[in-house]
Formats: structure tokens, sequence, C-alpha cells
């Protein structure tokens, strides 16, 4: 949509074209003036003022796997500097950079006491060798900076590691830090994984994700397309989702910061529910969310339109200085998701 400066209400930082369509057509139904920021191809200055009332992160960590990676550098800075300069931005750059590491996600988790996998990060193998133990096989070989299970394998010794990477070092990128994780067993055929999405800290849906095994269980309609369901992954709605879940993955959404976003967790065959992944692109899957009666991209523009008429500057972009403050907000986040985590067992 093409607006003038002073009429802009809405930037869309975005990667993906292809994932924000729906969004872009939801945005032109109900008339907001916005404007769609290309982060594959941009320039900014520091002393830009900002643009509009508010921005809207959708970059992707996943950038590097569709040979856009420097989207998200540009992304981030491009945050800061907005933020710096008092605009509102929603999944700002604390939510943003958490996205972008997996090990930084599990650190919140066990801070919270939040169960979630054993996990080793390393960047070399023979570091990795002398403590692979301490996880064990199998196990899952991941990126860092993840998304959309890019560069994901099961792996069954150290040996395989090392020849993997031997053949295909580009796995290394785009940070050069590389997780082994626990393997959780699990039923992913019946079962699958659960993915909580939420707007503004309230759940819109909760889904199961079934495969036979693959790591790319991307909700978005581009990722995996309805008339390819037959050969998975599948997507179900989750009504019956156990409300200490949704509590505790709140939790989660709230601690790291995100406006809006998912979590997601897998229940084990002895019976654990284990938390494994924070997402701030949250790619909304609507065939699951109509079996529920909801638009999922009417209900996130709705969402937009009443953040840009509330005053408040939001504490996620702009956290408090007093680091007394600071701390106490933590305290509170930590007691009440220990207090969840520690009902459900």
């Amino acid at each position: 949509m093409n607006i003038e400066h002073h009429d802009l209400e809405l930037v869309v930082l975005f990667e993906n074209p292809e994932w924000q369509e729906p969004l872009f057509h939801a945005l032109d139904r109900k008339l907001v003036a916005y404007e769609a920021f290309d982060l594959k191809t941009a320039a900014f200055g520091t002393h830009d003022p900002p643009r509009a009332s508010l921005y809207f992160n959708q970059a992707s960590p996943s950038a590097y796997a569709r040979g856009n990676a420097r989207a998200v550098p540009l992304a981030l800075a491009l945050i800061e500097q907005l933020e710096s300069r008092g605009a509102r931005v929603l999944n700002g750059s604390r939510a943003f950079r958490l996205e972008l590491s997996k090990l930084g996600q599990l650190s919140l988790m066990r801070e919270l006491l939040v169960p979630h996998p054993k996990t080793l990060a390393f960047n070399d193998v023979e570091a990795l060798a002398r403590r692979a133990h301490e996880i064990g096989f199998p196990a899952i070989l991941k990126p860092n900076q993840g998304g959309s299970g890019a560069r994901m394998f099961r792996v069954e010794s150290v040996e395989e590691v090392a020849e993997l990477l031997r053949r295909q070092p580009e796995l290394w990128f785009p940070d050069n830090l590389l997780l082994l994780q626990e393997w959780l067993p699990h039923d992913a055929e019946r079962e699958g994984i659960v993915r909580l999405e939420f707007i503004g800290g309230e759940l819109l849906y909760a889904m199961r994700v079934v495969s036979d095994g693959s790591f790319n269980l991307c909700p978005s309609e581009t990722c995996n397309p309805l008339q390819q369901e037959a050969m998975g992954p599948n997507f179900f709605a989750y009504p019956g989702v156990p409300p200490e879940a949704v509590a505790t993955g709140r939790c989660l959404f709230e601690a790291a910061g995100l406006d809006v976003g998912s979590i997601e967790y897998l229940e084990t065959t002895d019976g654990r529910r284990v938390f494994y992944d924070i997402n701030a692109n949250s790619n909304l899957r609507p065939s699951v969310a109509r079996e529920l009666g909801i638009d999922p991209f009417e209900s996130l523009v709705d969402f937009l339109l009443e953040k840009l008429t509330a005053p408040e500057v939001f504490l996620r972009s702009h956290p408090p200085q007093n680091p007394r403050e600071v701390q106490r907000r933590i305290s509170g986040r930590h007691l009440e998701c220990t207090r969840t985590a520690s009902s459900e067992y």
C-alpha cells in the first residue's frame, strides 16, 4: 500500500513476502495505512526519525536458509535504532535477540524452571567429543540460529557429526555455533508436538503437528501446503490443550518479551511435558484456526489496531531503567513459571 509519510500508521518489517501475504490482505481489508518494509534490500540512517506510530517485526532467523542472511543483522540494527528513537516495535529487539538464539531460549527456560531438553553448545567437534556422553545418542544436531527446521539432523554418534560437518561445512553458518540436544522419545506420528499460538499474551489457538519425523514443522501454508498434508506433516486443532501447558507457555511468552508468537512443547513417552522452542515470527495456519471458528489474521490485525490506539510505551521495547524494578518483574515471572511448571508433575 502506497501511503504518504504523514498518513502512515504501521510498518511491517519482513523478509519472506509469501509468509506475509495473508497479513497484508487482512490489513488491506481493514483499510490500515501500512507500509511493507523489505529487509532483504534496505538502508537506513542513524538520523532517520520513525516513519509510523507502530512497527511490527516479522523478520525470521531462518532467512539464511532462503539466501537472505543479511536481512537478519539489518533487522536487529534497525529495530534497536527505532527503539532508541522512542518508536513502538512489536516483537522488538529483546524478543528478536532471543529468537536468534536457541541456547538463549533454553537458558530462559532453565531460569524459569520449565522442563526443557539437555543441550550442549559447541564450535569444535573434538571439544564436543569430550562432553557428548552428557547428552548421549541418538541426539539432535541443530544450529543455534534456527527456524523452520533448517539444518536439523538426528545423529547416532560424534563420528556421524564429524562426517556431516566435513561433508557440509556450511552447516556451521550463520553464527558458527551448533547445538547437540538430547533426543526426546515421543510419538511423532500420532501425538506429534504441540504449538501454542499467542497474540498479546492470550492464547489464539493450540494445534498438534504430527509427522513421520520431519523437522520442518513450519505451519505456514507456503511451507507445508494443504494439498501435501497426505505426505506430512499434518496440522490439527487442539481445543483440549491442558490449561497447565497454556499457563507455562504464556509465562515463557511474557518472559521472552513477545507480543505475537508461539511456544512449542512435546509429550515424551515416559509422560513428561518438555518445552523446547520460542517463536517470535509466528506463521499462523488458517485451516487450523477455521476448525475453531477463528480467522487468525483478522485477529492479528485487530490486535495491531488496538496497539495503534494504545498510548502506553511497551515495557518489552523499553524496559524500566531502575534495576530493582527490572529484578522485581523477573522474580515475579520466575515464581509464576515455577509454580506452573511444578504443578504439572
